[in-house]
């Protein structure tokens, strides 16, 4: 069983896995790659001044691989819950996680089979840490807004989750910040 399954491989699935597999939690995340992402081009993304969807995504991708993110081309076919967790499952086969985190756009259907609330306005009810009503499944980005479908947002979303299931995992409040002496390749010298 591993820590965290991710479905979803865009801004809030990534930003999620890059939390919780640099903090040491075994993290898949599973994409169909049809993300939104490839039509984008982001020139209001804080920190990057100008950069084609499909080209943040590689960068992107490539940054959660070095945390240790293991990251599968396959289409979730069914979530249900598990005694300790959760079973995700493809055509390929079945992978059991402790936690799961839905970031799959506006497509709400594997999160609302699974039993998760809705609101008034047909998005996954989650509170401010990303949680559904299904303990420790979480939804992020498009599928929690009605209208905020912005890269950025759900970036920030899919680090909510993840620093709620950190906070869960070390049983006290969790913040993840670096220092530069926390960085191992940038040089100094001190």
């Amino acid at each position: 069983m591993v820590d965290v399954a991710i479905i979803g491989g865009g801004p809030a699935g990534l930003s999620a896995a890059l939390f919780t597999a640099k903090n040491d939690l075994e993290t898949l995340v599973f994409d169909t790659d049809q993300t939104w992402m490839h039509k984008a081009h982001l020139f209001n993304y804080l920190g990057i001044r100008s950069i084609s969807g499909s080209e943040f995504l590689m960068m992107a991708r490539g940054q959660t691989r070095d945390r240790g993110v293991e990251l599968y081309e396959e289409e979730i076919t069914d979530v249900e819950t598990t005694g300790d967790g959760f079973t995700v499952s493809t055509d390929d086969g079945e992978y059991d996680a402790r936690y799961v985190v839905f970031a799959t756009g506006a497509k709400r259907g594997l999160a609302e089979e699974l039993g998760c609330e809705t609101t008034n306005e047909e998005t996954i009810n989650v509170g401010l840490n990303m949680e559904t009503s299904i303990e420790n499944a979480y939804a992020t980005g498009a599928m929690v807004r009605p209208e905020e479908w912005q890269a950025i947002i759900s970036a920030g979303d899919g680090g909510a989750a993840a620093l709620h299931i950190l906070s869960k995992e070390k049983g006290e409040h969790f913040h993840d910040f670096d220092t530069p002496s926390d960085v191992p390749w940038l040089d100094r010298e001190d």
